[in-house]
């Protein structure tokens, strides 16, 4: 470190710094004067696309799920996916992906089929996670997805030492861990920068400044520029880029990817991005921002965008558009209709997997809890039918007809 002095009392803001949004898409899909796309195989940005749409409409159908009372919660991407799929496209496959909660465009894009996602939306007995964790928690270890928990930013500094664990391993992979600005708020998000910086580990900080932190505008959460100023705190690597705009996401994460991964060096990426639908199904964006704003921001749709320059390079047709758009509506209730039908986990899942071998404390409350379920079998109709698949539960039959 340089030492500069100076014999007058000179205070800086950080003002002195202007971070640019890097983009090559407009909304219409066309590139901007100057602007050079990514090489990018035909092959590849229909996966990519595919992808988006699959997302988009997955998200669509398990809303109208919700409010049809078959899913008890659900949070959607969209809007968003342009920034999520982008960046998983840009990733090696065997890379690890630490996601927040609204990246399952990620998984998508890997290959999570519908089934797998409606198995752990359902929580029935083929849910990876055991019917454990509430909706749109998921994981795949063969995909390299980590499990998503529900605590803010926790997945921050994990992904730190998950990378410093590649760095060891010297494998040539890295890390890319996803979460909102509104996390960018909480100490691990710190904590995690100044360890990766120290360590100098391969992961990627992808930022999805999307406007609001559930109901709080970014203009109430902090006063700098965003989030990408944070990076030059901790001397780090970073980019600001137009997170509605596939191509330039996606080359950045490409030269990010290689930054962590040649020189063992950690990225920032603040996506400039905006949430389309509400934070969650709990919650109603109306009582807090105005429609003239949603609207605007539909302009600049990165789906549509995507679609745009599709058509463009002779890659799309609407034809084809028509086709995929019905083929993945389908796709996506026939296996719905699938996972509800399917029977909740075994009941001793709830114990068997948490030890090595269960403890006489654990199989002592798990005997009481199988003594209470058998006592009032309708108010547990999975759990008594999982106990005795026998059982005559008016509940069950009820959900069955």
């Amino acid at each position: 470190m340089t030492t500069q002095y100076t014999h007058e009392p000179a205070f800086l803001t950080g003002d002195e710094y202007s971070i640019p949004t890097f983009s090559l898409l407009g909304p219409d899909g066309q590139l901007y004067p100057g602007a050079q796309a990514p090489e990018l195989e035909r092959d590849q940005a229909r996966r990519i696309y595919r992808s988006m749409l699959a997302t988009r409409i997955l998200d669509e159908r398990m809303l109208a799920a919700q409010r049809q009372g078959r899913l008890s919660f659900y949070m959607q991407c969209t809007g968003e996916e342009a920034a999520v799929i982008g960046a998983a496209a840009a990733l090696d496959d065997a890379d690890m992906i630490m996601a927040q909660y609204r990246e399952q465009g990620a998984l998508v894009y890997r290959g999570f089929s519908f089934d797998e996602f409606m198995n752990q939306l359902f929580g029935n007995e083929l849910d990876y996670g055991k019917g454990r964790q509430m909706p749109v928690h998921y994981g795949s270890r063969k995909l390299h997805y980590m499990t998503i928990s529900s605590p803010l930013a926790t997945q921050i500094p994990q992904a730190t030492g998950y990378a410093y664990g590649q760095k060891l391993a010297g494998d040539g992979q890295c890390t890319l861990t996803f979460f909102g600005e509104g996390a960018a708020s909480e100490g691990d998000f710190h904590a995690a920068l100044n360890m990766a910086a120290v360590h100098e580990v391969p992961v990627i900080f992808f930022c999805r400044n999307n406007g609001y932190a559930i109901s709080t505008p970014a203009v109430e959460q902090f006063a700098a520029d965003g989030i990408a100023p944070r990076a030059f705190g901790y001397r780090m690597h970073v980019i600001r880029v137009d997170g509605n705009d596939i191509l330039a996401v996606y080359q950045a994460t490409q030269k990010a990817r290689r930054i962590a991964v040649e020189n063992n060096k950690p990225v920032l990426i603040e996506a400039m991005t905006y949430r389309s639908a509400a934070h969650s199904s709990s919650d109603d964006p109306s009582g807090y921002r105005l429609k003239k704003e949603e609207e605007e921001w539909r302009e600049k749709d990165p789906v549509l965008r995507m679609k745009n320059w599709m058509l463009n390079q002779s890659w799309w047709s609407e034809e084809e558009e028509k086709q995929l758009q019905e083929s993945l509506r389908q796709e996506v209730l026939e296996t719905m209709k699938r996972a509800q039908k399917r029977p909740a986990p075994a009941l001793d899942t709830l114990v068997s997997d948490v030890y090595a071998e269960i403890t006489p404390a654990l199989q002592r409350q798990f005997d009481q809890l199988k003594t209470h379920i058998r006592k009032y079998p309708d108010a547990y109709p999975r759990g008594a039918q999982s106990l005795d698949p026998d059982v005559s539960v008016s509940t069950i039959d009820q959900g069955e007809s």
